[in-house]
């Protein structure tokens, strides 16, 4: 398969690390190389199989717009751009593109997510106040991060909405910590996900990649997927 990887940071160098190990033949475009998204000419792309973006806030709506008007699949680990996911599906929808997006992409992440649902549905009802919180490097652009926003989505569903506080931490090079706290009248409850690499992103969004490759075009949430993949 031919994937283009669009960012040189340290996690879009380990997918294209991880893509290069599955057999796939990669190409990586950097910033300088992709200013305002130059370089995703309609020819260009149809070079590759699947895009992946793991760029910045900034960059990867310009990204995402180039390479879906040409009817390409994309998968996007880049968050900070959600307020924008109606119209990008929109156009991606009318271009005949394929979408894959998530605010993380680790499985073992997604696994927390499910455990944080039941969590909640069992606590619910008994007193208990949820809090999040958590930790990333200091070079992590948004802030609470994707996964927390996404985490605390999934409380507040099980809650009818009930306001959840996030925390944030930036400090060093921490890969990512999430946690969701439940404190009640005579207990604390606490559900923690610590990444130990940015390996765990990676693999599941070169998965992702191969996943997309064979579907036919649409707009997939890799939360939604994840167990298919």
């Amino acid at each position: 398969m031919r994937i283009l990887v669009l960012g040189v940071g340290k996690t879009g160098k380990l997918v294209a690390e991880i893509a290069a190990e599955h057999g796939h033949s990669v190409h990586v475009l950097d910033a300088k190389e992709n200013k305002d998204g130059a370089a995703l000419t309609a020819p260009f792309v149809a070079g590759f199989d699947v895009v992946i973006d793991f760029t910045t806030p900034e960059a990867v709506l310009t990204n995402m717009r180039a390479v879906l008007a040409t009817g390409a699949k994309m998968v996007v680990g880049t968050t900070g751009w959600y307020d924008q996911l109606n119209d990008v599906t929109q156009m991606a929808e009318r271009r005949g593109a394929s979408l894959l997006y998530g605010t993380n992409f680790s499985i073992g992440v997604q696994i927390t997510m499910e455990m944080a649902k039941h969590m909640t549905e069992v606590l619910k009802g008994y007193g208990y106040h949820f809090s999040i919180s958590e930790t990333h490097h200091t070079s992590k652009l948004d802030s609470p991060s994707g996964t927390a926003l996404t985490l605390r989505d999934v409380v507040t569903k099980e809650l009818d909405g009930q306001e959840i506080t996030i925390t944030a931490h930036r400090t060093g090079d921490a890969a990512g910590i999430h946690t969701l706290e439940a404190e009640g009248p005579s207990d604390k409850l606490i559900l923690t996900h610590e990444s130990k690499s940015r390996r765990s992103f990676a693999e599941g969004a070169v998965r992702a990649a191969e996943w997309l490759a064979h579907q036919k075009p649409g707009i997939f949430n890799f939360r939604n997927v994840f167990d298919k993949i």
